[in-house]
């Protein structure tokens, strides 16, 4: 043991969105129980490459006892790694309410609320279209099943309140995530698509942005993320009035 640089994480800022797990190429932080985490002292080098991956600031680097970095023992960690990797890692949340789930819509419980009433404006009752929880892209994982063969779907988050015929025309068959250009980090949400983009066999990528010219960078920050992935996806873009209208 001595007292060396090693890497810490902030449980109470750590998100669990896991992009610093890939940017550790000696294998020492996995998501466990919905937060990232040091899984063995002696493979971190303590060089702090994971640092600027997370979006939080829950990573730092501090000097503390910790077992010498073992270059010899990286290796067969990450060799045993590759043979035992799973078709999905993630390993959830730890809130309850953005557990990874696929959702199903077949039950007879379904059904019935998908039936036809009438009351005042309302004359019919459509039957959920949503698929995957949860939606916001800070939450979702990187690797999920239902990221595997999927068409995707990333919306701006204003377009389901503007458009009505969101859930079957634009959601009904596809995984969604959800995230404001504005509002939120984009180069946070470039990178994180561009990891699922990665991680994921995606079939192809629709775009729901709103009218207003900010919403625009949502293609942009989709465009990028492919970019940077490096993979060849099929992209589409759908334009939202903000009176409801379908522009595209």
């Amino acid at each position: 043991m001595a007292i060396r640089k090693i890497v810490h994480i902030d449980e109470e800022k750590c998100n669990g969105c896991g992009l610093c797990v890939p940017a550790c190429a000696e294998g020492a932080i996995k998501i466990i129980d919905g937060k990232a985490r040091l899984i063995s002292d002696k493979y971190c080098d303590g060089l702090g490459a994971c640092l600027g991956e997370c979006p939080q600031g829950a990573i730092t680097i501090i000097e503390r006892e910790a077992d010498e970095f073992d270059e010899e023992a990286v290796k067969k960690h990450l060799s045993q790694r590759e043979s035992e990797k799973p078709a999905h890692s993630h390993q959830g949340f730890s809130c309850p309410g953005s557990r990874m789930m696929e959702l199903r819509h077949e039950s007879e419980s379904s059904k019935r609320a998908a039936k036809a009433f009438h009351e005042g404006d309302i004359s019919v009752k459509i039957r959920p279209q949503l698929s995957n929880w949860p939606v916001q892209l800070m939450l979702v994982p990187v690797e999920a099943p239902y990221f595997e063969g999927a068409d995707l779907l990333v919306t701006a988050d204003c377009v389901p309140f503007a458009y009505p015929n969101y859930h079957l025309e634009l959601l009904k068959g596809k995984t969604v995530v959800i995230g404001c250009p504005k509002l939120d980090d984009g180069n946070y949400y470039v990178e994180k698509l561009a990891e699922i983009f990665r991680r994921n066999d995606i079939k192809n990528v629709t775009v729901a942005h709103m009218e207003v010219p900010c919403c625009h960078g949502l293609v942009r920050i989709v465009e990028e993320a492919l970019n940077l992935s490096g993979k060849d996806i099929p992209l589409n873009s759908v334009e939202i009035g903000i009176r409801g209208e379908r522009k595209n």
